[in-house]
């Protein structure tokens, strides 16, 4: 059977220097571009037509038809919400090349903002990571070319490029008093999104930097790695999902899935297409890739399903992120820690085109198994720490809300009405409860790392704060 993954490309990322953007290619079956019983708007395409004729004849140089009808396609579908694109060829192929989780580049994520371009975060062990840009940086220059005036897909053009050509980046940074010039080197980034690191004996942290097509795989190896070096007895363990912007929603549900019992819910989606309404719970057709490949989820260590945890997040967690923390935290699985997550809680579509192009269009908003949308509001923390990065971030970092042209909540106004406008999914979820606070936090060990930071000696308080918790979890008789 195949499943409703297979059926659509479906995306959860934002826009990624190189591309590191994961998705789930498959056919997807033509469609009308215009629906039965849907009129063509006849006045509007004269206006269109006459403006086309006006600037052929018109318009100071010539302008070539094709580059006319692109710019106009790419206008149209823009218009719609931020993550909603017309991909040409080359774009495309770009996004195909991330599914891989290799590509070239310079390993950040970017957005466009008043006409420069914002590192939402570096990715890491990445040039732009080991270069110390950091999250909330603004790159006004790239090279000689100024930014302003460049569409986002520009500025990722000319910071793509051969491995080993070096690139400067002139970048504007809080409390920096002038800009920043930092040269780098492109590389091919070959993205390995879990990392497991043992922060002291029984107490382990892994972190996701992305979801891509392996890594709920990953996750699985880690958990027995993790397992193995305990001697089968963990104490505890931290998921950091700390500036990862999302990525394949399969892979969130395998990852999701590690966690909690088989058919589970973790997520489902509404839309206007019998494709877009789907109840994701953790079954291998929502998560596997193939039905031909292994099940990894049934080799997990028996004591994983209810070993303490921990999910940390912050402004960079998105989508398939916040799918993740918003299953875990509506089945009281894990303790989320943090500052509140970007916001995003929609699904975008990949539908394939003529000529090699594609449309990616926002098809659902998806919502967490008690019924929530975090479209433009986020996953609130059970326990909310900033830390210094945190508050350089409340001011120079963006949440779903701040995009023009963004998605609204479909549950706003619920609480004046006295009653929601979406039902929660049947799955028997409840309102999770108040969690206990964090203890102060424990400075024992190694100091622990930022996630994407230079350096090996940079403290962490949120890292520390979520061992602390565990380690009090870990007193208690069970």
């Amino acid at each position: 059977m195949v499943g409703p993954l297979k059926k659509l490309g479906l995306i959860l990322l934002g826009a990624l220097l190189g591309f590191a953007l994961t998705l789930n290619f498959s056919a997807v079956a033509d469609k009308s571009t215009t629906p039965a019983g849907t009129p063509l708007p006849i006045e509007d395409l004269r206006v269109f037509s006459e403006i086309f004729g006006r600037i052929k004849s018109d318009y100071v140089e010539p302008v070539d038809d094709h580059k006319l009808i692109k710019e106009a396609i790419t206008g149209m579908v823009a218009g719609l919400d931020p993550h909603s694109a017309y991909l040409d060829q080359e774009a495309y192929k770009e996004l195909q090349d991330g599914t891989q989780g290799e590509f070239g580049g310079l390993g950040i994520e970017v957005t466009m903002e008043d006409g420069l371009v914002k590192v939402v975060t570096p990715i890491d062990d990445t040039p732009a990571s080991k270069a110390g840009i950091k999250s909330g940086d603004y790159i006004i220059k790239l090279d000689d070319a100024a930014i302003k005036g460049m569409t986002l897909n520009d500025a990722v053009k000319r910071m793509r490029g051969k491995p080993d050509t070096p690139i400067t980046l002139t970048i504007l940074r809080k409390n920096e008093p002038k800009p920043l010039v930092i040269t780098l080197k492109r590389a091919i980034i070959k993205m390995k999104s879990v990392k497991l690191k043992e922060l002291e004996p029984g107490y382990g942290e892994i972190r996701i930097s992305q979801f891509q097509e392996h890594t709920g795989e990953d996750l699985a190896n880690a958990v027995a790695q993790f397992y193995k070096d305990n001697k089968d007895q963990p104490k505890g363990l931290i998921l950091d999902l700390r500036n990862n912007p999302g990525g394949l929603l399969n892979a969130a549900v395998g990852v999701a899935g590690v966690f909690l019992p088989p058919e589970s819910l973790v997520v489902y989606t509404e839309g206007r297409v019998a494709d877009a309404k789907m109840h994701l719970t953790v079954t291998p057709e929502n998560y596997l890739r193939d039905a031909s490949e292994k099940d990894y989820l049934t080799d997990l260590p028996k004591g994983i399903k209810k070993l303490p945890l921990v999910v940390l997040v912050n402004g960079g967690s998105a989508s398939a992120s916040e799918i993740v923390a918003g299953a875990l935290q509506d089945h009281h699985r894990a303790l989320i820690l943090g500052v509140r997550t970007f916001g995003k809680g929609s699904v975008q579509t990949i539908l394939p085109l003529s000529g090699n192009t594609a449309l990616k269009l926002t098809t659902a908003r998806y919502f967490t198994p008690n019924g929530r949308s975090i479209q433009a509001k986020g996953i609130e923390p059970d326990k909310v720490m900033p830390d210094d990065a945190d508050a350089v971030e409340a001011t120079l970092g963006i949440h779903e809300s701040d995009l023009t042209g963004h998605l609204s909540n479909p549950t706003d106004g619920a609480a004046d009405k006295g009653e929601a406008t979406v039902k929660p999914a049947e799955n028997g979820a409840t309102t999770p409860p108040a969690q206990p606070a964090v203890p102060a936090t424990e400075k024992t060990g190694k100091p622990a790392h930022k996630p994407g930071a230079k350096g090996d000696e940079l403290p962490d308080p949120q890292l520390d704060a979520a061992r602390a918790y565990l380690k009090q979890e870990a007193t208690k008789p069970h």
